[in-house]
């Protein structure tokens, strides 16, 4: 299937924006930071892994984001040094091979560092960059969800509820601070061509059948996700708040990941 792809150059203008996207140092994160540094941002990536690809635009700060004093450390030092935060991406995020099981089957270490990461991460940097958006009157926060949390699969019964949860974050934060200049707004991806998902789909045999299942014929890029996170964060979506946005070549409109029963 012959599917036009946009031009890997869209970029917007955020020259004089201070961006803090977590989990930025592969996949996803690391698209959503050079999109953001390409078009003039200060971008921090906050990670507790190092990045396979470096990138001289983008700081990085050693943070984990299941540390709460780890968190307020990272944050205090962006705001020294940058005097502000203009658009946080709570990107951090896993779904170990391990967790790939009917809950019942699961050890409970695995559930809890899912939530500590997955969920309790958005929590913790948003607690603390929230106070100073309000502080500015104006600010984005952007929740990265997942498909998952719109349908789900078998396998997936701490990472979907889990998703589901970020978008209702979303929804709440956006209702709570509208009022002070800050939108809140998710996305939410599919089927996307990252390190996470390589690793998946390599130990469940291969990507051909979940790109045939897309209607678009593939699977995405991490690019295409930023380019979402980059038009939602703009002044051109300034009357969106508490929207998720599904990234997902289609595969939502199926009504399902899992194969019929």
């Amino acid at each position: 299937m012959a599917v036009r792809r946009p031009p890997g150059d869209v970029t917007y203008q955020n020259s004089g924006r201070v961006v803090c996207v977590t989990g930025g140092s592969q996949g996803i994160g690391l698209a959503i930071a050079e999109g953001f540094a390409k078009s003039g941002a200060t971008v921090i990536s906050l990670d507790c892994m190092d990045s396979s690809q470096k990138n001289e635009s983008i700081q990085q700060i050693h943070c984990d984001v299941t540390v709460s004093l780890g968190c307020e450390t990272a944050i205090n030092q962006i705001v020294s040094e940058h005097g502000a935060i203009d658009v946080l991406v709570n990107n951090a995020a896993i779904q170990p091979l391990e967790s790939y099981h009917p809950v019942h089957e699961l050890d409970e270490s695995v559930i809890e560092r899912m939530t500590s990461v997955n969920l309790l991460g958005y929590l913790r940097m948003a607690r603390l960059v929230l106070p100073r958006m309000i502080q500015q009157g104006s600010g984005v926060v952007v929740n990265i969800a997942s498909g998952q949390a719109h349908r789900t699969a078998r396998g997936v019964g701490v990472y979907g509820p889990i998703k589901s949860a970020n978008v209702m974050q979303t929804r709440q934060w956006a209702v709570e601070y509208a009022r002070h200049g800050v939108r809140v707004v998710s996305v939410s991806p599919g089927a996307i061509d990252t390190p996470m998902v390589r690793a998946t789909l390599d130990a469940q045999g291969g990507s051909e059948a979940l790109a045939n299942r897309h209607p678009l014929g593939r699977i995405g890029s991490p690019h295409e996700v930023a380019a979402a996170v980059l038009w939602l964060s703009s002044d051109h979506a300034a009357f969106v708040t508490g929207t998720d946005l599904e990234v997902d070549g289609g595969l939502g409109a199926f009504g399902a990941f899992a194969d019929p029963y």
